[in-house]
């Protein structure tokens, strides 16, 4: 049996900003920009792997969530510790000063961290935390 991942999901609180973030910030492609009574999906994902993707989605939805919980989930979102991904490149520094100079919301520099891992961290618009990681390089 082979089992691989194929979308996460991520919550959005701004469609256009999300976009705008993952496509000309990060440089993934758009895969669909679903609408549905108001409401966005976009699925986004790096070029050159097209089986795998993340689904930006509104905040706040769930199957039988009350008002109460999608705003209080809704809040989660917006103090921006509650979801993230972590993603990795070849050349940590390099896709760094890429993010950097195309103003993405830096919260950690490129850094080597005790558990053995360099890697860096930024915040999309909904607040959700990007890591990336350094590949270990073969040898």
């Amino acid at each position: 049996m082979s089992i691989s991942i194929h979308s996460s999901f991520l919550p959005q609180t701004d469609p256009e900003a999300s976009l705008a973030f993952y496509r000309d910030v990060l440089g993934f492609e758009v895969r669909l920009d679903v609408g549905y009574e108001g409401l966005r999906w976009i699925t986004v994902g790096p070029v050159d792997q097209p089986d795998t993707a993340i689904v930006l989605h509104p905040a706040g939805l769930g199957d039988g969530l009350s008002a109460e919980e999608s705003a209080t989930l809704t809040g989660l979102v917006a103090k921006g510790g509650y979801f993230g991904v972590n993603l990795a490149t070849d050349d940590l520094d390099a896709t760094f000063a890429q993010l950097e100079a195309r103003g993405a919301d830096i919260v950690q520099e490129p850094v080597d961290q005790d558990y053995g891992v360099r890697d860096a961290a930024v915040r999309d618009p909904a607040g959700n935390l990007i890591r990336i990681q350094q590949l270990p390089t073969e040898g």
